[in-house]
């Protein structure tokens, strides 16, 4: 399949939006034909809550759970319904963006709200439709293209709190021959300190700030020589440098390894991209898509800001080809029919540095890469635009594991009376190793060339619900997820020192189960004035029984945004809870693993903007309102009450 209908399919939300972008399907199709679990947020969405950091919003959807280490700028990890951060799928303009050269997740550290036009959250195992990476669900991210009409240009600048600044530009146009968007984004800010203890070896009389800044561009064309064909083009760059922390043994006495202050800094480069071409037969009931994307991700770590004591790049270099055919039967049992037939190749590369090799020997720096080429089919049928009946089926060859297939099947039904919507999926996903887990190595990690590929299975059921004219939708869905051979790590001797430790990742025998429960409801009760809120119950262990960390049990989301005075002034308030979590701490002199809690917290946010005139707009809001004291990872600082404000001017 290719990443290109992620970004361009027009399916619907099944409670949310008229559209999506990415379909359960991956084809586009009415909101009736959706079987599994899909929330959406617009980019209107985004800008009345004023999200500067896109993994910030993803608090908000069902079964979705976010942990940062430390203030803006700090990795991010993001996992879907209690599967690990490398087992969800991250797309950006149709660009898988996964980094093979650390452990096969996308940090959204440095994926800042940049005319950013949706967000949409596929839930369950996906491997069917897109391939490894996707057992917990999809993530993808579209950026707005240009409109037909004359070019116009926006413009924003924002300041506030740790002297943060930040500034975008945009010009953007087309006509119905050609589209065109190109825009730039800059962010600094000096932040706090990402660790609260000081190191024992050196112990610092008080914590440093630990600064954050990053540019990024991006620019989107495309050209349709006829009605027929289209030709489009993207590119994302971005570049940062962040101050960071370091880990280990503390001066205060603290029983475990933790974040310690220090002057490590880490820098980075990022460019993802795609060339896409696009043929509309038959009056659309053919379509021919062929895409080249290509990933560069960078990373650079450095001891103080001289020495470099890590450095990784992570290459993806992707081929992609899909067809879609649609047509009716009629007779006894009128009928839609949908035929997708699709081929893939992948190439994952990964070179890594590290200044102090481990063990001596091992090739500094190392060079590997992973080949993969896949099929894929599917059938979709749907009878009186009630009842939808999609599997999906698709066979990975791959140059270092076995060959692997992979199903989905999902079925939708919706009563005219009632409008209410009866879903249900089932599928079956897989993770490869990374090529970091197979062959990499820094400071005491070892890697372990005879991993497994990890294994899932996952179904849901679930119902749609609106009431009163749409105005109430309520959604509800249970869901299970099981996977087999996860990987984890283990600490060992270190056969080269008798006194010292090692970590390698291991394949955990067994299989790791994940129950839960997902809940949405939308209330519109008066005319600009729209509540939303979600709730997820998650209940995740390993194969050895132990509770999967950093999946908090309750999970919990609620906003309200009130448009008034003929929508020149918006207010939102913003309510996320975070339940109570296990994290692992590790001992500081042999990094044994033990399991801890983390409290719950309760974060609101206040934000409000008035229109000045047609083409500007101030604006400004409070995050953190009661200041409070939180930890995402264990020992990772965060920031207190916050604020900041702007002015936005578009013609």
């Amino acid at each position: 399949m290719t990443d290109a209908d992620a970004q361009t399919a027009p399916d619907a939300d099944v409670t949310q939006l008229e559209e999506l972008s990415v379909t359960a399907n991956r084809v586009d199709g009415p909101q009736a034909a959706v079987g599994s679990a899909i929330s959406s947020i617009s980019g209107e969405e985004l800008e009345q809550r004023q999200i500067r950091v896109v993994s910030d919003v993803l608090r908000e959807l069902p079964g979705v759970a976010v942990n940062r280490t430390g203030p803006a700028g700090a990795a991010t990890a993001v996992r879907i319904r209690g599967s690990e951060a490398n087992q969800t799928l991250v797309i950006v303009d149709g660009i898988r963006v996964n980094d093979p050269g650390t452990s096969g997740e996308f940090d959204f550290a440095n994926l800042l709200n940049l005319e950013v036009e949706r967000v949409d959250v596929l839930r369950g195992p996906q491997s069917a439709l897109y391939g490894s990476d996707a057992i917990g669900g999809v993530i993808n991210i579209v950026t707005r293209k240009g409109e037909p009409g004359p070019p116009r240009f926006r413009a924003s600048i924002e300041g506030g709190s740790f002297k943060t600044m930040t500034g975008t530009a945009s010009v953007s146009g087309g006509t119905e021959a050609y589209d065109f968007l190109f825009a730039g984004q800059g962010f600094s800010t000096r932040g706090v300190s990402t660790a609260s203890r000081f190191d024992a070896v050196v112990p610092t009389r008080s914590l440093d700030h630990d600064g954050y800044k990053s540019g990024t561009g991006l620019a989107k064309v495309s050209v349709r020589p006829t009605e027929a064909l289209e030709f489009t083009g993207v590119a994302r760059y971005t570049e940062f440098d962040a101050d960071r922390d370091g880990f280990g043994a503390t001066s205060d006495g603290y029983p475990f390894a933790a974040a310690v202050d220090n002057r490590d800094t880490e820098k980075g480069k990022q460019f993802f991209g795609r060339a896409q071409a696009k043929a509309t037969l038959l009056g659309g009931a053919w379509d021919h898509i062929l895409g080249l994307s290509y990933t560069n991700q960078d990373r650079r770590s450095f001891a103080g800001t001289d020495l470099k004591t890590y450095a990784s790049l992570g290459e993806m270099t992707r081929f992609d080809y899909q067809t879609n055919v649609r047509f009716e039967t009629q007779g006894a049992l009128p009928a839609s029919h949908v035929l997708t037939f699709g081929a893939d190749h992948t190439r994952d590369a990964v070179k890594s540095f590290t200044a102090f090799p481990f063990p001596a020997d091992a090739p500094n720096p190392l060079r590997k890469h992973i080949d993969n080429a896949a099929l894929v089919g599917q059938y979709q049928i749907g009878f009186f635009e009630k009842l939808f009946v999609t599997g999906s089926v698709r066979r990975d060859f791959n140059d270092r594991f076995e060959e692997a297939t992979t199903y989905r099947f999902a079925s939708a039904y919706t009563f005219d009376q009632t409008k209410t919507k009866i879903r249900g999926s089932w599928g079956t996903g897989v993770k490869n190793p990374t090529t970091f887990e197979l062959f990499g190595f820094s400071g005491n990690y070892v890697p372990n060339s005879d991993l497994k590929p990890e294994r899932g299975e996952g179904w849901d059921v679930g119902v749609d619900q609106p009431i009163w004219d749409d105005r109430i939708v309520i959604d509800a869905t249970y869901f299970q997820q099981r996977v087999r051979d996860l990987i984890s790590s283990e600490t060992v001797p270190d056969p080269g020192d008798p006194t010292g430790f090692v970590n390698r990742p291991i394949n955990l025998a067994g299989t790791s189960k994940i129950d839960g429960v997902e809940l949405g409801l939308t209330l519109k009760p008066i005319n600009g004035l729209t509540l939303r809120s979600a709730y997820t119950f998650t209940d995740g262990q390993d194969a050895t029984g132990a509770t999967l960390v950093r999946r908090p049990t309750h999970i919990a989301s609620f906003n309200a945004n009130y448009a008034f005075l003929d929508d020149r002034a918006n207010v939102n308030l913003g309510v996320i809870y975070n339940g109570r979590q296990r994290d692992l701490a590790y001992d500081a002199a042999t990094f044994a693993r033990t399991s801890v809690p983390l409290k719950a917290y309760t974060l609101i946010s206040l934000a409000a903007s008035y229109k000045l005139h047609q083409n500007a707009e101030i604006y400004g809001r409070v995050e953190n309102l009661f200041d409070k004291n939180y930890e995402e990872v264990l020992t990772y600082n965060t920031p207190g009450r916050t604020a900041y404000g702007g002015l936005k001017v578009s013609f």
